[in-house]
């Protein structure tokens, strides 16, 4: 089951970077993330704004700044989702291929 919000750790996390970064990226995309604040004052992510670590992790990751992927989520938002879905299916299909192989 999905959770609802998820902490800055968790998030840099399921990026695989430092929280400093995440951090960076909320404060620097505040038109696409919009944290929660919990009673202790901590960003909370919902599951959307996951998504968009995620999409601005790829374009970030494929040689785009910071304006760029600003630029690219705010033109067409849905193709980076979707070259984002089309990832993470071929790298579902590569741990499957990786399993099969070890099987053998």
């Amino acid at each position: 089951m999905e959770k609802i919000f998820y902490s800055i750790g968790e998030v840099a996390d399921i990026l695989d970077e430092n929280v400093s970064l995440v951090r960076f990226w909320s404060d620097t995309f505040p038109k696409f993330i919009r944290p929660m604040r919990n009673a202790k004052g901590n960003r909370m992510f919902s599951a959307d704004d996951v998504q968009t670590f995620r999409q601005i992790h790829y374009l970030v990751r494929t040689g785009l700044t910071l304006e760029g992927a600003a630029r690219r989520l705010r033109d067409d938002r849905a193709a980076v989702a979707a070259e984002l879905k089309v990832l993470d299916s071929l790298k579902s299909i590569r741990e499957q291929l990786l399993e099969v192989r070890a099987s053998m």
